[in-house]
């Protein structure tokens, strides 16, 4: 089953490796990509701690943000040793961090220089490199600006774009409102689609259930996800079931714990703090009873296995109390 249909976005400050390895206690079969790591931090700092993942954790895309040709060559053969399936170009973010550093979505206005990255990647390493962009930054307005971006980089060897369906706007909105202010135009993705048959296309921006997901498949060859599974995890359960057919109608959500505090057990020992690994599981019983309580024992100044525990001792007997309270 192809790996692509359903992906998890790089969110910067969340999907880190331990978060990853959550996702995959739930879901064998959605594509995951690392947070946005700048090809700098790479070429100049600590690989093992910036690269390092469990082998669970494939198939793994790690994204890349960067502009110069050489350094992304560079960074990309490092991907491809250090055991990465994908790797992926940051053409979407819109913070002043990534502004100023000439990569993110400032570089849709500059298609030629995507696509010169885009062949010197291809040159130097055997994985697939894909383009992750918006559907336009401030004065671009026009879908005939999307599709030029789009066939000049595609020219140069990239076979999958995942498109966030937003515009971003450099000027004027932060991160956060980029993420939601801009309205969603589905309907170019899907034209982008139609006009480049040829290419895959993966859409994103505002997807939050097996239905929406379900729809854009039939339109569109793949569907990233982003904020809807960080607050809802359980969700990639839904789509492993609905979307890759898998019939794994034995996990839960105490197994899935279960097997995340033996993963936390084994990182704490090596130096790794708790609360780090534990606040990617707030959401697990999003919807359900006592999820409230659930999120209030783990964001507690005292956050450890012995409030796992608690609350393993809990959901046994409804009526005992959480020592941790």
């Amino acid at each position: 089953m192809n790996s692509s249909l359903v992906s998890i976005a790089p969110m910067m400050d969340w999907t880190d490796r331990h978060c990853r390895y959550f996702y995959r206690l739930i879901s064998k079969n959605v594509q995951l990509y690392t947070e946005m790591i700048t090809t700098k931090a790479i070429l100049r700092g600590d690989k093992n701690r910036l690269l390092d993942f469990d082998t669970v954790e494939n198939p793994l895309v790690l994204q890349l943000g960067g502009s110069d040709p050489k350094e992304m060559a560079v960074c990309a053969l490092i991907a491809q040793d250090w055991g990465y399936d994908e790797v992926n170009i940051n053409v979407g973010c819109p913070s002043d961090r990534v502004l100023s550093g000439s990569f993110g979505a400032c570089l849709m206005k500059e298609p030629n220089l995507v696509a010169q990255c885009v062949e010197s990647m291809t040159d130097k390493c055997e994985i697939p490199v894909t383009v992750k962009h918006r559907i336009g930054i401030d004065d671009m307005e026009s879908y005939g600006e999307l599709s030029d971006f789009v066939f000049q980089i595609s020219n140069k060897g990239c076979q999958h774009f995942i498109v966030h369906a937003r515009k971003a706007w450099l000027k004027g909105l932060s991160p956060k409102e980029n993420r939601t202010i801009p309205p969603l135009n589905y309907s170019w993705v899907y034209q982008l689609k139609k006009d480049f048959p040829s290419l895959k296309i993966t859409i994103n921006g505002g997807i939050e259930s097996c239905e929406d997901v379900k729809k854009h498949l039939e339109l569109v060859d793949g569907v990233m996800m982003g904020r809807s599974i960080y607050h809802n995890p359980f969700l990639l359960r839904e789509i492993d079931k609905t979307i890759f057919d898998e019939n794994n109608s034995l996990i839960d959500r105490e197994q899935i714990l279960k097997k995340y505090m033996t993963y936390i057990e084994k990182q704490s020992q090596n130096g790794v703090p708790i609360r780090s690994m534990t606040r990617h599981i707030l959401g697990i019983y999003h919807g359900e009873a006592n999820a409230k309580l659930f999120r209030r024992l783990l964001s507690g100044k005292i956050v450890g296995l012995d409030q796992l525990n608690d609350w393993f001792d809990f959901k046994k007997n409804s009526s005992t109390e959480i020592k941790s309270f």
